[in-house]
């Protein structure tokens, strides 16, 4: 019977870990931004936590994560974006992997996250 209990515990464990999703906290975001207008795109790294101005845009970075080394490699971004004309054009989360699932894409301007360092 004890057998039977360490086995079950072992079992329950692994399950817990291979289900569970792993990310690691990273200190900066490095994004991607597009100009359409003048066809331009500039790569900047935006400190977790931290505020920039772009042009017309002011980008604030709340979180961003990268996955456990033992999954598939990818970082997500939780990001608010603001337009000086339109007030708040974005908010929520980004993923590296899947670009299209939400991005930012607005008439003056395309974001996406390059990845987390």
């Amino acid at each position: 019977m004890f057998g039977m209990k360490k086995f079950m515990s072992f079992l329950i464990f692994a399950l817990a870990a291979t289900c569970a999703n792993a990310y690691i906290d990273r200190d900066t975001a490095v994004v991607r931004i597009m100009n359409k207008a003048a066809g331009k795109t500039q790569t900047v790294n935006i400190p977790v936590g931290g505020t920039i101005e772009h042009e017309k845009m002011t980008i604030t970075v709340h979180s961003c994560k990268v996955t456990d080394p033992f999954d598939a490699a990818d970082s997500f971004m939780f990001v608010d974006v603001h337009d000086a004309a339109h007030g708040k054009i974005f908010g929520g989360w980004m993923s590296h992997n899947e670009p299209g699932d939400n991005p930012l894409q607005n008439q003056d301007y395309d974001l996406w996250l390059v990845n987390c360092q």
